[in-house]
């Protein structure tokens, strides 16, 4: 991985969109909801005020604005505050 988050900074890359939904029909491009789910990738080592309580592997769960999208290597991911993320799943 290239990116190293600094501070109380996670990397998560999110789900991938539904595709279809529980009946069969396919969702259109438009009308897919952005994921609120993902997998962490990398973690910042933290402050002196906030320990960090999410580690690499985990699946987590995010507000619908959080973070800020980047693309590396043509792999999207949000960057964002530990303090964004709501649970760990």
């Amino acid at each position: 991985m290239k990116i190293k988050p600094l501070s109380d900074r996670v990397l998560i890359q999110p789900n991938p969109a539904e595709e279809k939904t529980a009946g069969g029909l396919f969702i259109p491009d438009t009308a897919k909801e952005k994921p609120l789910a993902g997998k962490v990738v990398a973690v910042g080592p933290g402050t002196s005020e906030v320990k960090m309580e999410v580690k690499e592997g985990d699946q987590v769960l995010y507000g619908k604005y959080a973070g800020t999208e980047v693309n590396v290597d043509g792999t999207d991911y949000l960057i964002m505050r530990q303090s964004d993320i709501l649970a760990i799943i």
